[in-house]
């Protein structure tokens, strides 16, 4: 990136008031953890100052599910049938293809954004490294797993929950119906942003985070935040692990209205929600003010 570039990177995100009509696009996020001596940490990445999908915010490695990742021959190069995947999901009305293809686009894009790579070889002694060199030399994930005979570890990252943007988003001009996984950093990788979507990478404790956050440190969209929320009620990865797997995924589709001019995002529990049963900890409205999302009752309110 030239000077021009790095010092637009600091574009701040803005308020969008736009209703907006398109379906929402597949996607898939996985929220890395480690065990820290603190506690429980998460890793966030800095998104590129002119990205046009959350450009400057920190967010969790992952992005758009491609065509090519419902190609993968996943009993050639994963450690688990389409059906299980597809069960794994929870979801009746998507096809076994499309709940791979949900897997394969998380697990890409963990190690295109962040060179976490959750696989494993009978042969490669170090498959992280070897993938990275093939694929800055142009090789697609798909034919570059193949090469390296690697299979993807899908037991790995556990279904988390499911966002979809709503229809009026808050901050962004795009919607997308994204899937997020939770899995823990495997030992002897080094979790990173690549200098190219993402700029800046850093460890922090959920709570931390958002205290990072309420000072204006650092940007977080709303699902980063109600996630990070969710999260800080955890003081370990097993226990975060342990929750993914005893529970559905649960949908949230935010609603957004404009009250005296003040925007407020609700979430499915609240009173002014088409769904009254809650899906989340945590508060169940967010209101748009000092430049940032917050609930009633201040920061201590993210955790009522």
């Amino acid at each position: 990136m030239d000077g021009a570039t790095r010092i637009k990177d600091d574009t701040r995100m803005e308020l969008n008031l736009e209703t907006i009509s398109t379906p929402p696009r597949p996607a898939a996020t996985v929220v890395l953890l480690r065990d820290a001596p603190a506690g429980l940490e998460v890793f966030l990445m800095k998104r590129h100052g002119l990205s046009d999908v959350l450009g400057g915010a920190y967010v969790f490695p992952g992005g758009k599910v491609d065509a090519a990742d419902a190609e993968l021959d996943m009993l050639a190069h994963g450690d688990q049938a389409p059906s299980a995947l597809h069960a794994g999901l929870g979801e009746s009305d998507i096809s076994e293809a499309t709940a791979s293809a949900l897997y394969v686009a998380a697990l890409r894009e963990a190690f295109e954004e962040s060179g976490v790579l959750f696989a494993q070889g009978d042969v490669v002694a170090q498959p992280a490294a070897h993938a990275a060199a093939l694929l800055r030399d142009g090789l697609g994930f798909n034919a570059m797993l193949a090469q390296l005979t690697l299979r993807l570890q899908t037991q790995a990252i556990q279904p988390w929950s499911r966002w979809i943007t709503p229809v009026q988003p808050s901050v962004m001009n795009k919607r997308f119906d994204t899937r997020f996984f939770v899995a823990a950093v495997p030992g002897g990788q080094v979790a990173r942003h690549d200098d190219f979507e993402t700029t800046e990478s850093i460890w922090l404790s959920p709570r931390e985070a958002l205290l990072q956050y309420w000072s204006g440190q650092i940007e977080l969209a709303p699902p980063q935040i109600m996630s990070l929320v969710h999260l800080a009620r955890h003081s370990a990865v097993a226990s975060v692990l342990a929750a993914a797997r005893a529970r559905r995924p649960p949908v949230i589709q935010p609603e957004s209205f404009d009250d005296d001019g003040e925007r407020m995002i609700c979430y499915p529990g609240d009173q002014r929600h088409t769904v009254r049963e809650a899906a989340l900890p945590g508060p169940t409205r967010l209101f748009y003010r000092n430049k940032r999302f917050e609930p009633l009752g201040g920061f201590e309110g993210l955790f009522s």
